[in-house]
Order: structure tokens, then C-alpha cells, then sequence
């Protein structure tokens, strides 16, 4: 493994295999806990990225185009585990493209972003295994690409990445995860509620530094973090803003009362 933290997160942006990617984030993650990664002053910018490897399946459709299915039967419930396995296995790419695209950063930064790649593996591994023991395994349904997308669409600014990939749709699995918990609770499906009451915990702690590091950004750009927030919100953020949200849990990440108001008032 090349001792530059930015090859590293390349690789596994381009592993094209669950596998892969799941077994580089993991040896990435102890290496750069060990020391053993750097942050080369020298390193070459980062190169475009127009889609991160993936395997040929799940086949990516729009939204609309993904079946709504109960909780009902194995497949519904399989395509629902399925569904969350699909946004963790984009999360891994998601943590590190901000670790490898965002150049010049204290070293917390990245240290906050290879713990959240390591987190979202271990939340894929979790759900694999839930998936297979229901008889599918990942790709056997269709899925959509809308977290990557706005990965795209903020690959030019940290600040708006920031304020937008973890504060905003990754932030949505606070709103509607304990909803989740307590209907798959209803229906004696502990296994899945209990990786669910992980995944909730640990995506607090990553939306917390999503807000940590918009702050910073703001900070150093000399703007008021509210109305920037309010501005990117309307700008990019309209069309994936559903509510109601889960004020609790997203004041634990970092959420002060105003923001969550301009949350309402644009969902609203």
C-alpha cells in the first residue's frame, strides 16, 4: 500500500467489488491509525472521479422506478435491507472521496472521514450478511445513484460538500431510522432493528462531522454559517428535503434551533 493517504483512498474509490472496497477501507483505516498514511504536501491534484467502482449489479434506476414493497414477505423485507446495504456501500465511497478530494486540511479532517469509511464498511458488512440470511445478497434488487450525484455536484467546494452530503442526505437516516426500528421491532425482526440501532448511533457521530467541518469551512471563508446554509439548502438541497426531522437526534449532530427552523420552513 503506497504510504500516501490520497492513493490509498483513490484504490478504494476504484474498487469495483464489495469485496474490495470493503477489505481496502478496512487495511486503509489501520494503517492510517498507525501512522503509516501521509498527507504529501507534493501530491498531485486529485483527478475527476465520474462514477467510483462498482460492481455490474445493482442495476441503477431512477427513483421513481424503484417498486415500493412492504414489509409483508421475505423479498420486501430482503429488498428493504438491501436498500439501506446500497446507501452504506455508497457512504464508504462518499467518506473517502471527501478524504481524497479535499486537499490542504488539518489532519483531523481526514482522520474524521477514514473513520467514517471504516464505520460505513462495517455497516455494509453487517447488512451483506442480514441480506444473505434472507436469501439475496447485494445487487439482487435495483438501486439509485442520488448519493453520488451530489457527490458530484460539490466536488468543487468543501464547504458546500460539508454542509450538504452528511448534513443533508446522509442526515435523513436520523429522520426516518427509528420509525424503522420500532416497525421492524412490531414485526419480531430484532436482527435487523439491532444493526439498525447501530448504523443510528454511529450515523450521529458522522452528521456531527459534517457539521464540525461546515463550521470550519465557514469560519475560514469569514461567512455567516446560517445563511450560507439556508442558501445551499435552496440551491441544491429542495428537491431531498422531507420531513419531519428527528430534532433530537440531529441537535446531538450538531444542529443548532435555527437551522433545524430553515430545515422546516424549505421542507415545509
Amino acid at each position: 500500500m503506497s504510504r500516501s493517504l490520497f492513493d490509498a483512498a483513490r484504490a478504494c474509490l476504484d474498487a469495483a467489488t464489495p469485496e474490495t472496497k470493503v477489505e481496502l477501507t478496512f487495511a486503509a483505516a489501520q494503517a492510517f491509525a498507525r501512522g503509516e498514511l501521509d498527507m504529501p504536501e507534493d501530491a498531485p491534484p486529485p483527478r475527476a472521479i465520474a462514477m467510483p467502482g462498482r460492481p455490474p449489479r445493482p442495476q441503477l434506476v431512477h427513483p421513481r422506478d424503484l417498486p415500493r414493497r412492504g414489509f409483508g414477505s421475505n423479498e420486501g423485507r430482503a429488498a428493504f435491507v438491501h436498500a439501506i446495504a446500497h446507501i452504506e456501500f455508497n457512504a464508504i465511497d462518499l467518506a473517502w472521496d471527501a478524504a481524497y478530494r479535499f486537499r490542504g486540511m488539518p489532519r483531523e479532517f481526514y482522520a474524521d472521514w477514514v473513520g467514517v469509511a471504516q464505520d460505513e464498511a462495517r455497516h455494509f458488512v453487517m447488512l451483506r450478511e442480514r441480506l444473505r440470511e434472507h436469501d439475496y445478497d447485494y445487487g439482487d434488487f435495483d438501486a439509485h445513484n442520488g448519493l453520488w450525484e451530489m457527490a458530484e455536484k460539490t466536488a468543487h467546494d468543501g464547504l458546500a460538500r460539508m454542509a450538504l452530503v452528511p448534513r443533508v442526505l446522509e442526515a435523513r437516516g436520523l429522520d426516518v431510522t427509528p420509525g424503522m426500528i420500532v416497525k421492524l421491532r412490531s414485526l419480531g425482526d430484532h436482527a435487523t432493528a439491532d444493526i439498525l440501532e447501530v448504523i443510528l448511533r454511529e450515523e450521529v457521530a458522522h452528521v456531527a462531522a459534517g457539521s464540525r467541518w461546515f463550521r470550519w469551512h465557514c469560519e475560514r471563508a469569514g461567512v455567516d454559517p446560517l445563511p450560507r446554509f439556508r442558501e445551499l439548502l435552496a440551491e441544491y438541497a429542495r428537491s431531498v428535503l422531507y420531513g419531519p426531522f428527528n430534532h433530537a437526534a440531529r441537535s446531538d449532530a450538531g444542529f443548532d434551533e435555527e437551522e433545524l427552523a430553515a430545515l422546516e420552513k424549505l421542507a415545509g
